[in-house]
């Protein structure tokens, strides 16, 4: 009778060890997630705190209390900087489009928030050179490391039409008669360079089918103003 073959051992290079080597890259590769996902939350609170002090100014949109809430908000951006660098640190290199989802709600927000502060500050549009500067990044891919997707500066500016619609209707509840007419100025300036763009993005393009509402919004504001005789003389809505 024929010996009974004993069961083949398992080599190393058999299956189990390539899946152990697949569960150490799972393993290293969340750790890097939860990292960014920490900071990322630290990002959106920083935000959050700073929308909190500009949408002071629909409380009292005179132009001294705007220029103290412009004063306050600029140091409070100064605060994500050091947040960016933090999460700057945590991107393995070359890496950025693999784990941008991450920051992606982020930094539409802080392009919103610099373009907001920019025109509350001179009541015209950011460049993507101020906003990388005010965040400490990069302007474009093609300089290399971290950067402020070109779609998401393009939704921030998206945002800002929204917002500054509201600040329209509450500048006029301030008996600020003449700032409206600005805002609308602006924004059908606004509303002809997204004109120019030919937009691929889906949502990108969704979101710039709301800028015609808000600029709708504003116009009916300075007819409402118009009607009624309170436009300002020429040259009162000149920025002061």
């Amino acid at each position: 009778m024929a010996d009974e073959e004993e069961p083949a051992e398992t080599d190393n290079n058999g299956i189990i060890p390539v899946f152990a080597s697949l569960q150490d890259f799972l393993s290293s590769d969340q750790d890097i997630r939860e990292e960014i996902r920490t900071v990322t939350r630290e990002l959106e609170q920083c935000a959050r705190e700073v929308l909190a002090v500009l949408q002071g100014v629909h409380q009292t949109p005179n132009d001294e209390a705007v220029k103290k809430i412009c004063t306050k908000g600029r140091k409070m951006l100064d605060g994500a900087k050091s947040h960016y660098g933090r999460l700057i640190e945590k991107i393995p290199t070359g890496q950025y489009y693999r784990f941008c989802d991450h920051w992606r709600f982020a930094c539409q927000r802080f392009s919103f928030l610099g373009a907001f502060l920019v025109y509350l500050e001179s009541e015209r549009l950011i460049t993507r050179a101020e906003l990388a500067e005010m965040l400490g990044v990069q302007v474009e891919r093609a300089s290399g490391g971290f950067h402020i997707d070109l779609d998401d500066f393009l939704t921030g500016l998206l945002l800002l039409a929204n917002e500054l619609s509201r600040f329209a209707v509450n500048s006029v509840t301030a008996a600020d008669y003449a700032r409206p007419f600005r805002i609308a100025m602006f924004m059908a300036e606004l509303d002809a360079g997204f004109r120019l763009l030919n937009l691929k993005n889906d949502s990108l393009r969704k979101k710039f089918d709301g800028l015609k509402y808000d600029l709708k919004k504003v116009e009916e504001v300075v007819y409402d103003l118009t009607i009624r005789g309170l436009k300002p003389a020429c040259g009162e809505t000149d920025q002061t």
